[in-house]
Protein backbone atom coordinates (compact mmCIF):
# COMPACT_ATOMS: atom_id res chain seq x y z
CA UNK A 1 0.00 0.00 0.00
CA UNK A 2 2.57 2.54 0.83
CA UNK A 3 4.65 1.78 -2.34
CA UNK A 4 1.41 2.19 -4.30
CA UNK A 5 0.52 5.84 -2.44
CA UNK A 6 3.62 6.63 -2.97
CA UNK A 7 4.02 5.86 -6.91
CA UNK A 8 0.70 8.02 -7.25
CA UNK A 9 2.64 10.76 -5.06
CA UNK A 10 5.84 10.95 -7.38
CA UNK A 11 3.67 10.26 -10.48
CA UNK A 12 1.93 13.44 -9.44
CA UNK A 13 5.19 15.14 -9.20
CA UNK A 14 6.63 14.76 -12.03
CA UNK A 15 3.75 15.01 -14.38
CA UNK A 16 3.24 18.25 -13.07
CA UNK A 17 6.37 19.69 -12.63
CA UNK A 18 6.62 18.84 -16.28
CA UNK A 19 2.86 20.33 -17.12
CA UNK A 20 4.29 23.44 -15.45
CA UNK A 21 7.70 23.98 -16.91
CA UNK A 22 6.16 23.18 -20.58
CA UNK A 23 3.88 26.16 -19.76
CA UNK A 24 6.50 28.46 -18.83
CA UNK A 25 9.30 27.38 -20.64
CA UNK A 26 10.67 30.43 -22.36
CA UNK A 27 9.76 31.83 -18.69
CA UNK A 28 11.89 29.46 -15.93
CA UNK A 29 11.76 30.60 -12.50
CA UNK A 30 14.45 32.61 -10.98
CA UNK A 31 14.97 35.40 -8.20
CA UNK A 32 15.51 37.17 -10.91
CA UNK A 33 12.07 36.56 -12.51
CA UNK A 34 9.28 39.14 -12.58
CA UNK A 35 7.17 39.56 -10.27
CA UNK A 36 4.23 37.92 -12.36
CA UNK A 37 6.24 34.70 -12.91
CA UNK A 38 6.71 34.54 -8.66
CA UNK A 39 3.09 34.82 -8.37
CA UNK A 40 1.93 31.89 -10.29
CA UNK A 41 4.72 29.56 -9.71
CA UNK A 42 3.86 30.37 -5.89
CA UNK A 43 -0.01 29.60 -6.79
CA UNK A 44 1.65 26.38 -8.70
CA UNK A 45 3.40 25.67 -5.69
CA UNK A 46 0.80 25.47 -3.21
CA UNK A 47 -2.04 23.73 -5.39
CA UNK A 48 0.71 21.19 -5.73
CA UNK A 49 1.07 21.02 -1.92
CA UNK A 50 -3.06 20.88 -1.61
CA UNK A 51 -3.17 17.99 -4.33
CA UNK A 52 -0.31 16.47 -2.43
CA UNK A 53 -2.20 16.50 0.93
CA UNK A 54 -5.48 14.54 -0.45
CA UNK A 55 -3.33 11.96 -1.38
CA UNK A 56 -1.43 11.04 1.47
CA UNK A 57 0.54 8.10 2.23
CA UNK A 58 -0.85 5.98 5.05
CA UNK A 59 1.70 4.70 7.05
CA UNK A 60 0.89 2.31 10.17
CA UNK A 61 -2.33 4.12 10.94
CA UNK A 62 -1.27 7.49 10.56
CA UNK A 63 -0.97 9.65 7.11
CA UNK A 64 2.15 11.51 6.15
CA UNK A 65 2.18 13.62 3.05
CA UNK A 66 4.54 15.66 0.75
CA UNK A 67 3.27 18.96 1.17
CA UNK A 68 6.59 20.80 1.68
CA UNK A 69 8.26 19.69 -1.58
CA UNK A 70 6.52 22.42 -3.69
CA UNK A 71 7.56 25.19 -1.49
CA UNK A 72 10.74 23.72 -1.21
CA UNK A 73 11.27 23.81 -4.85
CA UNK A 74 9.93 27.20 -5.52
CA UNK A 75 11.93 28.89 -2.58
CA UNK A 76 14.88 27.45 -3.98
CA UNK A 77 14.50 28.75 -7.75
CA UNK A 78 12.53 31.47 -6.86
CA UNK A 79 12.99 33.12 -3.54
CA UNK A 80 10.73 34.57 -0.55
CA UNK A 81 7.44 35.87 -3.02
CA UNK A 82 6.31 32.83 -4.47
CA UNK A 83 7.63 30.59 -1.52
CA UNK A 84 5.50 32.91 1.27
CA UNK A 85 2.32 32.48 -1.23
CA UNK A 86 2.86 28.64 -1.70
CA UNK A 87 2.86 28.42 2.24
CA UNK A 88 -0.13 30.50 2.49
CA UNK A 89 -1.89 28.33 0.19
CA UNK A 90 -0.63 25.45 1.72
CA UNK A 91 -1.96 26.77 5.22
CA UNK A 92 -5.08 27.02 4.32
CA UNK A 93 -5.95 23.59 1.99
CA UNK A 94 -4.37 22.08 5.44
CA UNK A 95 -7.02 24.28 6.97
CA UNK A 96 -10.08 23.35 4.92
CA UNK A 97 -9.02 19.61 4.18
CA UNK A 98 -8.34 19.16 8.35
CA UNK A 99 -8.66 20.95 11.33
CA UNK A 100 -6.57 18.27 13.11
CA UNK A 101 -3.36 19.14 14.97
CA UNK A 102 -3.72 22.15 12.76
CA UNK A 103 -1.38 24.46 14.81
CA UNK A 104 1.19 22.38 14.73
CA UNK A 105 1.00 21.86 10.85
CA UNK A 106 1.32 25.70 10.98
CA UNK A 107 4.19 25.29 12.74
CA UNK A 108 6.30 22.71 10.74
CA UNK A 109 5.17 24.82 6.93
CA UNK A 110 5.98 28.22 8.37
CA UNK A 111 9.66 27.11 9.76
CA UNK A 112 10.25 24.78 6.61
CA UNK A 113 9.33 27.90 4.72
CA UNK A 114 11.62 30.24 6.34
CA UNK A 115 13.99 28.17 6.75
CA UNK A 116 13.98 27.04 2.91
CA UNK A 117 14.01 31.10 1.94
CA UNK A 118 16.99 31.83 3.82
CA UNK A 119 19.49 28.97 2.95
CA UNK A 120 18.58 28.76 -0.93
CA UNK A 121 20.56 32.43 -0.58
CA UNK A 122 23.31 30.54 1.25
CA UNK A 123 26.76 30.42 -1.19
CA UNK A 124 26.56 26.61 -1.38
CA UNK A 125 26.57 24.00 -3.66
CA UNK A 126 22.88 23.45 -4.95
CA UNK A 127 22.87 19.94 -3.11
CA UNK A 128 24.74 20.69 -0.34
CA UNK A 129 20.98 23.38 -0.12
CA UNK A 130 18.57 21.17 -0.87
CA UNK A 131 20.38 18.67 1.73
CA UNK A 132 20.08 20.36 4.26
CA UNK A 133 16.48 22.10 3.17
CA UNK A 134 14.75 18.75 3.24
CA UNK A 135 16.96 17.44 6.17
CA UNK A 136 15.58 20.50 8.44
CA UNK A 137 12.34 19.78 7.59
CA UNK A 138 12.35 16.04 8.25
CA UNK A 139 14.25 16.81 11.54
CA UNK A 140 10.64 19.52 12.41
CA UNK A 141 8.15 16.37 11.12
CA UNK A 142 10.30 13.89 13.04
CA UNK A 143 10.19 16.57 16.47
CA UNK A 144 6.59 17.68 15.87
CA UNK A 145 5.28 13.50 15.34
CA UNK A 146 7.33 12.63 18.20
CA UNK A 147 5.57 15.43 20.44
CA UNK A 148 2.45 14.42 19.40
CA UNK A 149 2.46 10.17 19.13
CA UNK A 150 4.01 9.13 22.10
CA UNK A 151 3.43 5.04 21.11
CA UNK A 152 7.43 4.48 20.30
CA UNK A 153 6.48 1.53 18.30
CA UNK A 154 4.72 4.12 15.80
CA UNK A 155 7.32 6.71 15.65
CA UNK A 156 10.23 3.63 14.60
CA UNK A 157 7.71 2.62 11.98
CA UNK A 158 6.86 6.15 10.39
CA UNK A 159 10.12 8.12 10.57
CA UNK A 160 12.42 6.29 8.75
CA UNK A 161 9.40 5.34 5.91
CA UNK A 162 8.75 9.34 6.22
CA UNK A 163 12.23 10.54 5.77
CA UNK A 164 12.65 8.46 2.71
CA UNK A 165 9.33 9.36 1.11
CA UNK A 166 10.31 12.72 1.73
CA UNK A 167 13.82 13.03 0.56
CA UNK A 168 13.31 10.35 -2.32
CA UNK A 169 10.30 12.71 -3.58
CA UNK A 170 12.52 15.95 -3.30
CA UNK A 171 15.59 14.75 -5.03
CA UNK A 172 13.31 13.12 -7.80
CA UNK A 173 11.80 16.54 -8.66
CA UNK A 174 15.15 18.81 -8.18
CA UNK A 175 16.74 15.90 -10.68
CA UNK A 176 13.56 16.65 -13.17
CA UNK A 177 13.35 19.85 -12.94
CA UNK A 178 17.25 20.51 -14.10
CA UNK A 179 16.74 17.50 -16.62
CA UNK A 180 14.11 19.66 -18.17
CA UNK A 181 16.14 22.99 -18.35
CA UNK A 182 18.91 21.52 -19.68
CA UNK A 183 17.06 19.73 -22.15
CA UNK A 184 15.07 23.15 -23.13
CA UNK A 185 18.63 24.77 -22.89
CA UNK A 186 20.09 22.38 -25.78
CA UNK A 187 17.13 22.48 -27.43
CA UNK A 188 16.75 26.44 -27.44
CA UNK A 189 20.92 25.99 -28.94
CA UNK A 190 20.20 23.59 -31.43
CA UNK A 191 17.23 25.99 -32.55
CA UNK A 192 18.92 29.16 -32.63
CA UNK A 193 22.21 27.50 -34.37
CA UNK A 194 19.48 25.83 -36.58
CA UNK A 195 18.86 29.29 -38.27
CA UNK A 196 21.88 31.39 -36.90
CA UNK A 197 25.44 31.60 -38.50
CA UNK A 198 27.83 30.17 -36.22
CA UNK A 199 30.73 32.90 -37.28
CA UNK A 200 29.20 36.02 -37.37
CA UNK A 201 26.22 35.45 -35.48
CA UNK A 202 24.04 36.89 -38.15
CA UNK A 203 20.94 35.02 -40.32
CA UNK A 204 22.39 32.05 -42.16
CA UNK A 205 21.17 30.59 -45.68
CA UNK A 206 17.97 28.62 -43.84
CA UNK A 207 16.58 31.89 -42.17
CA UNK A 208 17.12 34.02 -45.22
CA UNK A 209 15.31 31.74 -47.22
CA UNK A 210 12.40 31.35 -44.48
CA UNK A 211 12.12 35.30 -44.27
CA UNK A 212 12.40 35.71 -47.67
CA UNK A 213 9.15 33.69 -48.47
CA UNK A 214 7.59 35.63 -45.29
CA UNK A 215 8.58 38.87 -46.99
CA UNK A 216 7.57 38.33 -50.44
CA UNK A 217 4.14 37.00 -48.91
CA UNK A 218 3.18 40.40 -46.98
CA UNK A 219 5.14 42.48 -49.99
CA UNK A 220 1.82 41.33 -52.20
CA UNK A 221 -0.75 41.38 -49.96
CA UNK A 222 -0.13 44.75 -48.65
CA UNK A 223 1.68 46.53 -51.74
CA UNK A 224 4.84 47.26 -50.89
CA UNK A 225 8.37 47.87 -51.56
CA UNK A 226 10.88 45.17 -50.95
CA UNK A 227 14.38 45.64 -51.61
CA UNK A 228 17.77 42.84 -51.84
CA UNK A 229 21.36 43.81 -51.44
CA UNK A 230 23.34 40.76 -52.57
CA UNK A 231 27.14 41.34 -50.74
CA UNK A 232 30.54 39.63 -51.71
CA UNK A 233 34.17 40.48 -50.23
CA UNK A 234 36.57 41.06 -53.22
CA UNK A 235 39.48 39.01 -53.61
CA UNK A 236 39.11 36.87 -50.31
CA UNK A 237 40.57 33.65 -51.22
CA UNK A 238 43.53 36.24 -51.37
CA UNK A 239 43.30 37.39 -47.81
CA UNK A 240 42.83 33.70 -47.14
CA UNK A 241 45.61 32.12 -49.25
CA UNK A 242 48.34 35.41 -47.38
CA UNK A 243 46.90 35.53 -44.19
CA UNK A 244 45.67 32.48 -43.20
CA UNK A 245 41.67 31.15 -42.19
CA UNK A 246 41.97 32.69 -38.78
CA UNK A 247 42.52 35.85 -40.25
CA UNK A 248 40.04 35.60 -42.98
CA UNK A 249 37.66 34.28 -40.74
CA UNK A 250 37.81 37.41 -38.75
CA UNK A 251 37.43 39.53 -41.37
CA UNK A 252 33.82 37.70 -41.98
CA UNK A 253 33.05 37.88 -38.62
CA UNK A 254 34.21 41.93 -37.91
CA UNK A 255 32.09 42.68 -41.86
CA UNK A 256 29.18 41.18 -40.19
CA UNK A 257 29.58 43.83 -37.49
CA UNK A 258 29.98 46.38 -40.09
CA UNK A 259 26.86 45.70 -42.05
CA UNK A 260 24.90 45.80 -39.46
CA UNK A 261 25.67 49.00 -38.10
CA UNK A 262 24.97 50.58 -41.28
CA UNK A 263 21.73 49.03 -42.10
CA UNK A 264 18.22 49.78 -40.14
CA UNK A 265 17.38 48.16 -37.26
CA UNK A 266 14.95 45.90 -38.94
CA UNK A 267 16.59 45.29 -42.13
CA UNK A 268 17.53 41.24 -42.33
CA UNK A 269 20.85 40.54 -43.01
CA UNK A 270 22.61 37.44 -43.41
CA UNK A 271 25.15 35.57 -44.10
CA UNK A 272 24.52 33.28 -47.13
CA UNK A 273 27.51 30.69 -47.15
CA UNK A 274 31.32 31.95 -48.36
CA UNK A 275 31.89 35.60 -48.34
CA UNK A 276 28.44 36.31 -49.62
CA UNK A 277 26.06 38.05 -47.30
CA UNK A 278 22.63 39.26 -48.13
CA UNK A 279 20.59 42.71 -46.96
CA UNK A 280 17.03 42.32 -46.86
CA UNK A 281 15.35 46.33 -47.25
CA UNK A 282 11.78 46.06 -45.73
CA UNK A 283 9.43 48.44 -47.48
CA UNK A 284 12.61 50.02 -49.44
CA UNK A 285 12.04 51.54 -52.82
CA UNK A 286 15.06 51.21 -54.58
CA UNK A 287 16.70 54.75 -54.35
CA UNK A 288 17.00 54.31 -50.70
CA UNK A 289 18.34 50.89 -51.36
CA UNK A 290 21.21 52.17 -53.73
CA UNK A 291 21.74 55.40 -50.80
CA UNK A 292 22.13 52.54 -48.41
CA UNK A 293 24.24 49.70 -50.33
CA UNK A 294 26.42 52.85 -51.31
CA UNK A 295 26.88 53.65 -47.74
CA UNK A 296 27.93 50.41 -46.86
CA UNK A 297 30.49 50.21 -49.34
CA UNK A 298 32.77 53.61 -48.69
CA UNK A 299 32.17 52.38 -45.14
CA UNK A 300 33.64 48.92 -45.86
CA UNK A 301 36.52 50.62 -48.19
CA UNK A 302 37.11 53.33 -45.30
CA UNK A 303 37.55 50.45 -43.00
CA UNK A 304 40.51 49.28 -41.37
CA UNK A 305 40.09 45.61 -40.24
CA UNK A 306 42.77 45.04 -36.89
CA UNK A 307 43.38 41.91 -35.62
CA UNK A 308 44.74 40.52 -32.76
CA UNK A 309 48.37 39.45 -34.46
CA UNK A 310 48.94 43.29 -35.36
CA UNK A 311 47.94 43.14 -39.07
CA UNK A 312 45.90 45.68 -40.56
CA UNK A 313 43.73 44.80 -43.90
CA UNK A 314 41.89 47.11 -45.84
CA UNK A 315 39.21 45.41 -48.19
CA UNK A 316 36.31 46.10 -50.58
CA UNK A 317 33.27 44.80 -51.50
CA UNK A 318 30.94 44.26 -54.51
CA UNK A 319 27.58 45.06 -54.79
CA UNK A 320 24.24 44.16 -56.68
CA UNK A 321 20.99 45.33 -55.96
CA UNK A 322 17.42 44.52 -56.90
CA UNK A 323 14.21 46.15 -55.79
CA UNK A 324 10.73 44.91 -56.53
CA UNK A 325 8.18 46.86 -58.33
CA UNK A 326 11.32 49.41 -59.38
CA UNK A 327 13.72 46.81 -61.07
CA UNK A 328 11.73 43.89 -61.01
CA UNK A 329 8.05 43.04 -61.32
CA UNK A 330 7.72 39.36 -59.80
CA UNK A 331 9.04 39.96 -56.16
CA UNK A 332 10.42 35.74 -56.46
CA UNK A 333 13.24 36.97 -58.38
CA UNK A 334 14.79 39.56 -56.64
CA UNK A 335 17.37 36.81 -55.61
CA UNK A 336 18.20 35.72 -58.88
CA UNK A 337 18.43 39.19 -60.44
CA UNK A 338 20.44 40.97 -57.18
CA UNK A 339 22.75 37.84 -57.71
CA UNK A 340 23.21 39.01 -61.69
CA UNK A 341 23.98 42.20 -60.60
CA UNK A 342 26.47 41.88 -58.08
CA UNK A 343 27.75 39.09 -61.03
CA UNK A 344 28.14 42.36 -63.27
CA UNK A 345 30.02 44.48 -60.44
CA UNK A 346 32.42 42.36 -60.40
CA UNK A 347 32.62 41.57 -63.69
CA UNK A 348 32.80 44.94 -64.62
CA UNK A 349 35.94 46.22 -61.90
CA UNK A 350 34.76 45.35 -58.02
CA UNK A 351 34.19 48.04 -55.37
CA UNK A 352 31.15 49.23 -56.87
CA UNK A 353 27.11 48.94 -56.88
CA UNK A 354 25.40 47.21 -59.49
CA UNK A 355 21.31 47.96 -59.59
CA UNK A 356 19.41 45.38 -61.93
CA UNK A 357 19.08 45.38 -64.89
CA UNK A 358 22.26 45.35 -64.33
CA UNK A 359 24.00 48.62 -64.96
CA UNK A 360 27.00 49.86 -62.54
CA UNK A 361 25.99 52.63 -60.25
CA UNK A 362 29.04 55.92 -61.53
Amino acid sequence: MIIKDLFVNLSILVSILFFYSQIFKKFPLSSRSPSIIKVLAGIWGGLLSILLMLFSIKVSGTFVDLRHIPTILVAYYGGALPAIISMFLTIIGRYFISTNVFYYALLMSVSGTLFAIYFSKRNFSKKFKVTMILTFNNLMFSAIFGYLVHNIGVFIKVIPIYWLVSSLSAYLSFYVIGYIRRSQRLYDKYLEESVTDSLTGLNNKRKFNEVFKHLIKETKENDLKLSLLYIDIDFFKHINDTYGHEVGDAVLKELGIVLQKNTRPFDIVSRNGGEEFTVLLRDCPLSRAVEIAERIRENVENHTFNFFSGKKIKLTISIGVASFQDTTTDPAMLIEDADKSLYQAKKTGRNKVCIAPYYSLV
